[in-house]
């Protein structure tokens, strides 16, 4: 966290980052990858670790990835190189909680919001796959520009995951 002030947003400001979170889930449940990297900024640092990892400050994590560059590459391993049964994944993202800062470069936004994923194998039930917490640095592009991740860590709560976990939270 960070000791910077609470931003105060306007309702457009809120309303296009609370957007952004929701447009974030959508883009993966619907399977469009090519777009996922699109919500980071260049040099954004995403990771997906276990609370345990986190609270020690352990450096493992489920998935890391240092920029756009390394988000295609994950991407193109989605598309074109991992095999996985049918299945359908929805992320549940509450609206953000900004903790501090304003969205500028100096002063990116501190968010939380809670993430729930959930899994359906076509021939079975529909499982909870992940509950965990975003941790994200949010900032803008330009002046009133769109919202973009500058980072995000998924922090999920249990060490167990009921199968491989090869997308993106």
């Amino acid at each position: 966290m960070t000791d910077t002030p609470l931003a105060r947003l306007s309702s457009d400001d809120r309303f296009a980052l609370d957007d952004m979170y929701q447009a974030y889930a959508a883009t993966l449940d619907e399977r469009r990858y090519d777009e996922w990297p699109s919500f980071f900024a260049p040099d954004a640092l995403y990771r997906i670790v276990p609370r345990e990892n986190h609270e020690l400050n352990l450096p493992v994590a489920l998935m890391h990835c240092e920029g756009r560059l390394m988000m295609a590459d994950r991407v193109v391993a989605l598309q074109e190189t991992v095999m996985m049964r049918p299945r359908s994944l929805r992320r549940f993202i509450t609206p953000a909680r900004i903790l501090g800062g304003d969205g500028s470069a100096q002063m990116p936004l501190q968010v939380r919001a809670n993430v729930l994923l959930v899994e359906t194998l076509h021939e079975r039930l529909t499982q909870v796959v992940l509950s965990g917490v975003f941790h994200d640095t949010v900032v803008r592009t330009a002046d009133h520009g769109p919202w973009q991740l500058a980072s995000r860590s998924c922090i999920y709560d249990s060490l167990l995951l009921p199968d491989s976990l090869v997308e993106p939270v």
